[in-house]
């Protein structure tokens, strides 16, 4: 039976398999691809999670309202979660308003009373990871150890394609994970109309 539990680790050792190399047994086994992963895999994890509004590893939270205000421009400030790696919207009352991120802070010219709520990505555990975008990863891993430790500039190129390839896989999939959006063209037609 094949060991499917996902961990940074085997990802990594999935993804040293993929040109070739030895298989990884931790980050501190001595060997240059678990030295080249330990050092790597967490930007390319993140950079995988924001590359792409994936369900799996986004959430929603009411933001809490900070006491100090903003210098300029905006009249109230608001704290991110701290779990947050990138802001995808803010709204009040289900409608998108206009802000801007300072930091680790949302600045809007919201009423003070107002509830504020952001969907934002999240760092998402790897055993939360759907298949296609596990796949994505280590192919995104492979090309980081084709060229920092098998050193093959056109095994890195063809671990590049397959991870774009791979990655565009993952969003036609993951897109269709939820119920499809309808256009409201009510509006247009009245308009049209008139």
């Amino acid at each position: 039976m094949p060991d499917v539990a996902n961990t940074p680790v085997k990802i990594c050792s999935r993804a040293s398999l993929l040109i070739g190399g030895e298989a990884i047994q931790s980050f501190d086994d001595g060997t240059a691809e678990a030295t080249i992963c330990d050092a790597m895999y967490e930007d390319m994890a993140r950079s995988a999670l924001t590359n792409s509004r994936w369900r799996f590893a986004t959430d929603q939270s009411v933001l809490n309202q900070l006491s100090e205000t903003p210098t300029g421009r905006f009249k109230v400030a608001h704290q991110l979660p701290s779990e947050s790696i990138m802001l995808i919207a803010v709204t009040i009352n289900g409608f998108n308003i206009k802000y801007d991120t300072y930091g680790s802070k949302v600045f809007s010219d919201s009423d003070a009373n107002d509830t504020l709520v952001a969907d934002y990505v999240f760092r998402a555990n790897e055993v939360n990871w759907p298949p296609y975008f596990v796949t994505a990863v280590q192919y995104m891993m492979a090309g980081v150890l084709a060229v920092s430790a098998a050193r093959d500039s056109q095994l890195a190129s063809l671990m590049e394609q397959k991870a774009n390839f791979q990655m565009t896989q993952a969003r036609r999939l993951h897109s269709q994970t939820q119920t499809t959006r309808k256009l409201d063209t009510s509006r247009f037609i009245a308009e049209r109309r008139s």
